[in-house]
């Protein structure tokens, strides 16, 4: 083989390399790229919060009628099932009332001032966490419910995908699959809620989970909701009855007028620590209920 032929055959194995790197290159890039967006790029937080507000429905007030069960992990006692009627007027007003014949007790949220009556007193404690789980359905602007998460511990300037139950999710406070921090989860897809984790360090672990979305006259809302705490269902929430923009008396959401009506109640007294650690959900329900209800 000539000189030349050798030169020609070398540039020829040059070139053949040359396409095969290329084609190997491409490949790879183009693999990246079809694979990469869908696990880099996540929604926003505040850009999640606001489709979230935007599908939960367009109606201005709701009236819902409800079952709460309060679960006992003591085989000697029963579940203690009370009736609650919530009436919420959007965005920012919330009004509960729970009426049997142990207890009363009134809890409203108006215009970032919140008020509990128990059995005729003002509670010295003016919301409890197990109230806020109502926050991702009343808070229908997303300024104000960014506000409320991040007044709870929720850093919305964080968000992630995660899977829930098998179905992907958007995290919103945590990179998934942390599950120590506030964060709350939304189904890609719907945008609704579908669990809210609520962490501190002086309590324990607390997770709401937003069941059986029902869709009435263009407004979402869930039929079951939970309550888990430390791993235990300890709450139950079975909604059975939904009305879509009824009328409500302004008194009834008027903090000031229940202050009048209602007397301000003695302070609780401490309890000592080594009882607050065996004390069961119940019996803190009880205590957050003045004891009511009696042994």
């Amino acid at each position: 083989m000539g000189p030349r032929l050798q030169m020609k055959y070398f540039r020829f194995l040059q070139h053949q390399h040359l396409r095969k790197s290329l084609i190997i290159f491409f490949g790879l890039a183009l693999l990246i790229y079809c694979h990469a967006p869908a696990r880099a790029y996540v929604l926003p937080g505040p850009y999640i919060l606001e489709l979230m507000t935007q599908n939960l429905g367009k109606g201005k007030r709701l009236l819902v009628t409800q079952k709460l069960v309060l679960l006992n992990d003591n085989p000697n006692k029963n579940t203690i099932d009370l009736s609650e009627t919530l009436k919420y007027i959007f965005p920012n007003t919330f009004r509960s009332d729970i009426l049997s014949e142990n207890i009363q007790r009134i809890h409203v949220l108006s215009r970032g001032r919140a008020l509990t009556v128990i059995d005729g007193k003002t509670s010295d404690e003016a919301e409890s966490r197990y109230d806020h789980y109502k926050d991702l359905l009343l808070f229908r602007s997303r300024e104000m419910l960014q506000e409320r998460l991040t007044h709870l511990g929720v850093d919305t300037k964080v968000s992630s995908i995660g899977r829930f139950q098998g179905k992907p999710a958007y995290v919103l406070g945590a990179q998934y699959p942390d599950e120590t921090v506030p964060q709350v989860w939304l189904d890609k897809n719907t945008f609704r809620p579908l669990r809210w984790i609520i962490t501190s360090q002086t309590q324990q672990r607390l997770e709401v989970r937003y069941l059986q979305w029902h869709k009435l006259e263009k407004t979402w809302y869930p039929m079951r909701i939970e309550f888990i705490a430390d791993g235990n269902l300890v709450r139950e929430i079975h909604v059975e009855n939904i009305k879509v923009n009824p009328s409500f008396p302004k008194n009834l959401f008027d903090i000031e007028h229940l202050k009048s009506r209602y007397p301000q109640a003695e302070p609780t007294a401490s309890v000592g620590q080594d009882k607050k650690e065996s004390t069961n959900e119940i019996q803190k329900t009880i205590e957050d209920f003045k004891k009511i209800y009696k042994q």
